[in-house]
């Protein structure tokens, strides 16, 4: 008897992503994606052959590097209240 088979063939993600593997990658859709790389907010792909195909390594150092949501005012006057 066989081992089983997991749903996905690949059960771990590969390194090297496609456009849409990389936008849902980093949670965002693929317009967004690209607004990003246009940004410089997200790399631009490596090119193997005809193919492009962006480094998930890299995917995830330009996802670290991304700016964390910023509290707005009325937040902050709140949590300022709760701490004193």
């Amino acid at each position: 008897m066989g081992r089983p088979l997991s749903p996905d063939p690949i059960a771990y993600p590969p390194r090297g992503m496609n456009r849409d593997e990389a936008a849902r990658w980093i949670g965002v859709s693929t317009t967004k994606f690209d607004e990003l790389i246009a940004r410089n907010l997200m790399p631009r792909p490596k090119r193997i052959d005809g193919r492009v195909i962006w480094d998930r390594y890299a995917l995830d150092a330009a996802f670290t590097d991304l700016p964390d949501q910023r509290v707005n005012a009325i937040d902050a006057a709140i949590e300022n209240a709760r701490a004193r």
